[in-house]
């Protein structure tokens, strides 16, 4: 259910809780905070936003104060949910474009094994159904949507414009406007499986690698200087 290395404390400030106050800390309480946010996320998935805090609360086998002492309302633990699912979910998909697609000889390889892990990450059935929500509640809660935005799209696009202009550097790629290119990319490969998926379609593992590499190939096709 969740994503390998899940570590719901790694995206929420240990030391104060967002009303100023002081937050439980220690591993007793580490291993409280986890349980809350694992069963937040089961609920939130299972019912929507407007599930109780008593119901999550019973989930994770502690008490109401208990979760209010960690998450001082449901919007900042849904928050906590959706930042350390998008962390787990693309750390994989961050490391390979940091780590070898700036400087990669064979970039179109490298491009695809990238786009493979962004597409497979965010198209999990339990991230669509996350993201989903996050669109779904964002008018009534538009913070809920900026940190949707800041863990995942905007953190990956920092990524990608690293690498993508380190390729430009090295001559391998043209591209004039390297931001551009970072949303054209996503819209290639990634933008079927999110439209499609809203409605509970998805275009299927065949389809949507076909998407994959004829997007990469679209995009070197383009950019590149060979």
């Amino acid at each position: 259910m969740f994503a390998d290395g899940f570590n719901c404390t790694q995206w929420y400030s240990r030391g104060m809780s967002e009303a100023g106050r002081a937050a439980p800390s220690g591993a007793r309480a580490d291993g409280k905070r986890k349980a809350i946010v694992e069963a937040a996320l089961l609920a939130f998935l299972a019912d929507g936003f407007d599930v109780s805090m008593d119901r999550i609360a019973a989930a994770a086998g502690v008490s109401k104060v208990t979760v209010y002492n960690h998450f001082d309302s449901k919007e900042n633990l849904f928050r906590a949910v959706v930042s350390g699912q998008l962390h787990n979910a693309l750390s994989v998909v961050e490391q390979l474009v940091e780590s070898r697609l700036g400087d990669s000889e064979d970039v179109r390889t490298e491009l695809v094994k990238a786009c493979r892990a962004w597409v497979t990450a965010l198209t999990l059935p339990d991230m669509m159904a996350l993201r989903n929500l996050v669109v779904g509640e964002s008018k009534r809660f538009p913070e809920l949507g900026e940190t949707w935005l800041e863990h995942g799209p905007n953190r990956l696009h920092e990524v990608f414009v690293t690498a993508l202009t380190r390729l430009n550097q090295r001559g391998v790629l043209d591209i004039p406007d390297v931001e551009l290119a970072v949303l054209q990319l996503s819209g290639l490969v990634l933008s079927p499986n999110l439209v499609y998926g809203a409605y509970g379609r998805t275009p299927g593992k065949k389809l949507a690698d076909r998407l994959i590499v004829a997007g990469v190939d679209m995009f070197l096709g383009y950019y590149g200087t060979d």
